[in-house]
């Protein structure tokens, strides 16, 4: 073992928080436990913060969503309960006012996602750390958690050996265990297991999926977007939306807001299929009825391309060797190209996914997020057993969790302390 340093934010005091994990979430809980008067150390693994924030915000950062409220909340589907009061408290609004207070403006895309409007990431990051470090955040990079040391206190390993450090409350705020060259690396569950507490298995969210496409195929359209279709677990309830062809199956944004129910069926039922609307501007019977004309002098390939728009990747897709029996039929055609059967193998491995699901159970934690195990311990973003769609739900959640668990540990700190406290959104 290296040799250890023994470090004592307040010497374990009362006055003072540990943040693990410099994500949102873990910014978050330091937000609200520095501007309370808490002494706080945030420790990182990685030689910076907010790693995955700034690849998220890569194609543009998704910082919320501005639909309805009600649906937004019921976007974390068997999850609501648990996280609406957190949700409640920081809600897409208040994500754009604190936004804005950063010297961030925000605007409403065509899809209702909320985006900066230089759609940037790292000047809302930049913004926020000089907010924190002004409060006297410390920020302590290359630290690796390692767990408790015998008396309780928090070990890391560091370049310059082992240091411990003791605090009067605990944020966990881990991530998950997508993006492990991110930071997100899943190691954290062995160390609280190790402690008693329960966790659900991590398992890949917002992911693609395998096909086992033919290599002509895969050669020629890897890469290549699928757009205008619609897609769905059953042929009667089909979203619009779009997706790409990979070399080994599909992902993007319409396989991913289906992509938590593909993968349960996969794991229930060792497949899935994607039915596929590949000509939503035409109806069945139509389509069938011009597919059946005479053709004259025409390709059926000019046909496809000239009533239905179906060419290049749609067109290759209607003669995989697993549906190419209907070319042949007008009628069964029509019906294949308005209802696709996509089979899906599996899904892609948790570390190519965006999110995911499984982690720390919410039975094992109190209404503040505290670890019943691990009392002054809290958890917070996507190391809880949750999941969500993309569309600036995931990124929402793990700034309302943060908050919210930070909430807790203030309460915590100020009960430890003897101060007569009511637990709320606004301590």
């Amino acid at each position: 073992m290296n040799h250890a340093t023994s470090v004592a934010a307040g010497g374990g005091s009362i006055d003072s928080a540990v943040i693990v994990g410099g994500g949102p979430a873990g910014l978050s809980a330091a937000e609200v436990l520095a501007e309370a008067g808490v002494a706080v150390d945030l420790f990182d693994s990685m030689p910076s913060v907010g790693r995955k924030f700034l690849m998220a915000g890569k194609g543009g950062l998704n910082l919320t969503h501005a639909e309805a409220y009600d649906m937004f909340v019921r976007r974390y589907g068997a999850r609501r309960d648990r996280l609406q009061p957190m949700l409640d408290a920081f809600d897409p609004e208040a994500v754009r006012a604190w936004a804005r207070d950063l010297g961030i403006e925000t605007f409403v895309g065509t899809s209702g996602r909320v985006f900066p409007t230089d759609f940037k990431a790292a000047p809302l990051l930049r913004a926020w750390l000089h907010r924190l470090r002004e409060r006297g955040v410390r920020v302590h990079v290359r630290h690796r958690w390692l767990g408790w040391s015998a008396d309780g206190a928090l070990r890391f390993a560091t370049p310059s050996g082992e240091l411990e450090m003791a605090a009067g409350a605990v944020v966990l705020a881990l991530g998950g265990g997508s993006w492990a060259r991110l930071g997100s690396d899943g190691a954290w569950m062995a160390l609280l297991r190790a402690r008693g507490v329960r966790l659900a298995a991590l398992r890949a969210a917002n992911c693609g999926f395998d096909v086992n496409w033919t290599a002509f195929f895969r050669e020629k359209f890897a890469g290549a977007p699928v757009k205008a279709v619609r897609a769905g677990l059953t042929p009667d309830d089909l979203r619009p939306g779009e997706f790409v062809v990979t070399s080994t199956g599909v992902e993007g944004s319409l396989v991913y807001a289906l992509s938590a129910a593909l993968r349960d069926q996969i794991e229930r039922d060792g497949a899935a299929t994607l039915y596929l609307d590949l000509a939503p501007g035409s109806g069945r019977a139509a389509l069938g009825a011009v597919l059946a004309r005479p053709r004259g002098g025409q390709s059926l390939a000019n046909v496809l391309r000239r009533q239905a728009g179906i060419e290049g990747v749609k067109a290759a897709l209607l003669r995989e060797p697993a549906v190419a029996g209907a070319i042949g039929d007008a009628e069964a055609l029509a019906a294949l190209i308005k209802c696709y059967p996509l089979r899906l193998a599996a899904a892609r491995p948790i570390d190519e996914a965006i999110s995911t699901a499984g982690g720390v159970i919410f039975d094992g934690l109190d209404e503040h997020l505290m670890l019943t195990q691990l009392p002054g311990v809290f958890c917070a973003g996507e190391m809880l057993d949750w999941e969500a769609p993309t569309g600036g739900y995931l990124l929402s959640a793990c700034l309302a969790s943060g908050r919210h668990a930070a909430v807790g540990a203030l309460a915590w700190l100020r009960r430890q302390a003897g101060v007569p406290v009511e637990c709320s959104g606004d301590l």
